[in-house]
């Protein structure tokens, strides 16, 4: 892909899947709701105290994988650092992920219902990519 297609691919709906270092043990490699937009940092809602945090804050980089399930299979990965990890996502920026993953009323519902004191936004700027489109083979 170019550099265009994959980031555009990044920004389109998909699970992600974040690895990041975990010492002593094969990377922690977890599922994950994210926002993204083509040039920006990629944002990640995660909670205060989890382990995600705790190897986020350890490693200061990690990695995420987005892929089409179905031919022709594609993946974009991008990995880089955390840029931010000390604040709490604002309502509008909680909407941002949720709404890509429920409808409306359920995304608004959702945010309400998890976004508070335990709230951490992470943030990524995408240095390094991997892609491949088995479509254009």
């Amino acid at each position: 892909m170019t550099a265009q297609e994959r980031q555009e691919f990044l920004a389109g709906v998909h699970v992600g899947v974040v690895a990041v270092n975990r010492p002593e043990r094969a990377p922690l490699a977890v599922p994950v709701w994210y926002d993204y937009e083509p040039g920006g940092d990629l944002l990640i809602w995660i909670d205060r105290g989890s382990v995600k945090e705790r190897l986020f804050r350890e490693a200061g980089r990690f990695s995420i994988c987005a892929q089409v399930e179905t031919p022709p299979y594609k993946y974009v990965t991008a990995e880089g650092p955390i840029v931010a990890l000390d604040q709490a996502p604002t309502e509008e920026q909680a909407l941002g992920i949720a709404s890509r993953y429920l409808p409306g009323d359920e995304a608004v519902r959702w945010v309400k219902d998890n976004l508070g004191a335990s709230s951490l936004l992470v943030r990524m700027r995408p240095e390094k990519w991997l892609s491949t489109d088995y479509g254009k083979a």
